[in-house]
């Protein structure tokens, strides 16, 4: 990778102004080079003399100047220039930077993979909602995190797992099996009062005479402690089946869907709770059992085991990653939480530490809350359920791509108004129908020329800077790719594709607007070496596929997918 390259050619240079005595000889800081927001500046630079100057005295303009006097001269570079405060700008040749395309289309479908994780394994769990109702808007959003920082992780070397925790034990799913029980006696005319702490979502009938039109009013017959948990258990499994189904829209789907309720059957619940025993993490007082977390950090000890004896949420948390770590010997485990989970995190890296793993190996992921708008108006509830906004409805509403996109839009620790009117808008304003028409002109160019593009083409014929700068994205991908990963964040991602399709918009219509600029042009020469751009460009774009795009003009996208 050039980035790689430059950094290289910084350090040899900062080494070698240290032999010769134009630097003191202390210990360098980490070289870094990045591209910068303005292009003006070059493709590249580097604020590595002001870090040295921090250490040094030194002013870091006379130290840029030193170091880049004594830079190696590299065919990909066409200048390299210093600037105030004291960066280091690199602008890459023009012809390096085309012969670019031909190595973008050469690498096919394997573009923008990196070796960074080394074949690390990593379990990646997402989304595990109580399988106590549907699907709502707030768990498309990390639906969508989990599942595109899965595609990130894998092209960048790791051996990615995907999970779905069932949490199919404890007082909610008792609950649960209450209520459900409940409704099924009232739809059935029998007077029955909901629990206090039940579900009294509209969805719960609905259920109720789902299983009854399958299973009719058999569950009366049966002693109510028979009945509450075999008809809960129905009502579990068809609450699964609409979670994967509503998932499946999506585009998301799990490696692994793991129970709860296996932990305590195949023992690794007393397997976790008897090693943190044997470290002294294990206390007795008030009539419960706690996790003493204070002696590792956290600013307060724990309950594991109620005064009554049963385990609560922690204490599966405990045997869950017992299990992930010490049985399935993940290298590392990324959660991702809602919001709620926030106070949550302190106490599981305690937990981690204490069972003998290094904190670090766990990383925990917040996904902050969606806020549903049409325009200004605020949506608060659910004309279907009643209560909620189900993730289903929006799907049907606004579609699967528009959901992604937008859920990618921003960071994950960012909270967001997802505008469900602008979603649907079939405008500019729009930035997935915006990608989506990009991709669909990108191909309607390559269909018209089709069987026209030679494999010698001469890609020095390009010289016009909107053609440079569609380059220099493309180029960029792997670093984003790179960052993305390394960050966990995949709205970079996002981002990126964003900017190369507002970049290859403004170069089609520069075209519009002159015939000698078109991509479709008289020049043969420089024709064929501007239809391999948008073949490039377009392999790029594949990364994100879309049905609105084949509505649009009839293209097949398939290809590899990572939002």
């Amino acid at each position: 990778m050039i980035r790689q390259r430059l950094t290289e050619l910084v350090t040899q240079a900062a080494n070698e102004a240290q032999k010769l005595g134009k630097l003191p000889k202390v210990a360098l800081p980490e070289v870094a080079v990045e591209r910068p927001q303005n292009p003006e500046h070059g493709d590249y630079a580097s604020s590595f003399p002001l870090k040295l100057a921090r250490a040094t005295g030194i002013s870091s303009l006379t130290i840029a100047e030193n170091i880049a006097q004594l830079i190696v001269p590299s065919p990909e570079i066409d200048t390299i220039a210093v600037a105030p405060p004291g960066f280091i700008n690199f602008t890459l040749k023009s012809a390096w930077l085309t012969r670019q395309v031909d190595s973008i289309l050469a690498t096919g479908d394997s573009y923008g993979n990196i070796d960074l994780g080394q074949g690390n394994r990593v379990q990646l769990e997402f989304v595990s909602v109580n399988p106590t109702g549907p699907l709502h808007v707030g768990h498309g959003r990390g639906a969508i995190l989990g599942s595109t920082l899965a595609n990130i992780l894998s092209a960048t070397g790791y051996k990615v797992e995907t999970e779905y925790y069932v949490n199919d034990a404890g007082n909610q799913m008792d609950a649960f099996y209450r209520s459900l029980y409940v409704r099924y006696q009232q739809c059935l005319g029998i007077d029955a009062e909901m629990p206090s702490d039940g579900y009294f979502g509209n969805y719960m009938i609905d259920l109720a005479r789902e299983i009854i039109a399958e299973e009719g009013d058999r569950f009366l017959t049966l002693p109510r402690q028979e009945a509450v948990p075999q008809l809960g258990r129905l009502g579990v499994e068809k609450i699964i089946k609409q979670i994967r189904n509503d998932l499946e829209l999506l585009g998301v789907s799990f490696d692994v869907w793991f129970s709860e309720r296996s932990l305590y059957d195949n023992g690794q619940y007393q397997r976790a709770m008897s090693l943190l025993s044997e470290g002294g993490y294990i206390a007795k007082k008030e009539g419960a059992t706690w996790f003493v977390s204070t002696s590792l950090g956290d600013d307060k000890d724990n309950v594991v085991v109620r005064s009554d004896g049963s385990p609560t949420y922690f204490a599966s948390d405990i045997a869950y990653h017992y299990n992930k770590f010490l049985e399935r010997k993940f290298d590392k485990v990324i959660n991702i939480w809602g919001a709620d989970h926030q106070g949550h995190i302190s106490r599981m890296k305690a937990v981690v530490s204490a069972l003998g793993i290094a904190p670090e190996r766990l990383q925990i992921i917040i996904s902050q809350m969606v806020t549903l708008r049409r325009g200004e108006e605020l949506v608060r509830i659910s004309k279907r359920s009643g209560d909620i906004i189900t993730l289903r409805e929006l799907v049907d509403e606004v579609g699967a791509d528009a959901c992604r996109f937008f859920f990618l839009s921003r960071s994950a620790d960012s909270q967001m108004d997802f505008d469900i009117e602008l979603a649907k808008k079939e405008s500019a304003d729009n930035p997935v129908y915006y990608v989506q028409y990009a991709h669909a002109r990108l191909c309607s160019i390559l269909r018209k020329a089709e069987g026209e593009v030679p494999e010698d083409v001469d890609f020095s014929a390009l010289s016009l800077p909107e053609e440079w700068t569609l380059v220099r994205d493309m180029e960029a991908f792997p670093r984003a790719v790179r960052r993305a990963a390394a960050e966990y964040e995949p709205s970079i991602i996002a981002s990126h594709l964003l900017q190369l399709c507002a970049n290859f918009s403004a170069y089609y219509s520069a075209g519009m607007r002159a015939p000698e600029r078109r991509v479709l042009c008289r020049d043969a020469r420089l024709r064929a070496a501007r239809l391999l751009l948008v073949d490039a460009t377009r392999h790029v774009c594949l990364l994100y596929t879309s049905d609105a795009a084949d509505e649009l003009d009839g293209v097949d996208l398939g290809g590899r997918r990572i939002i």
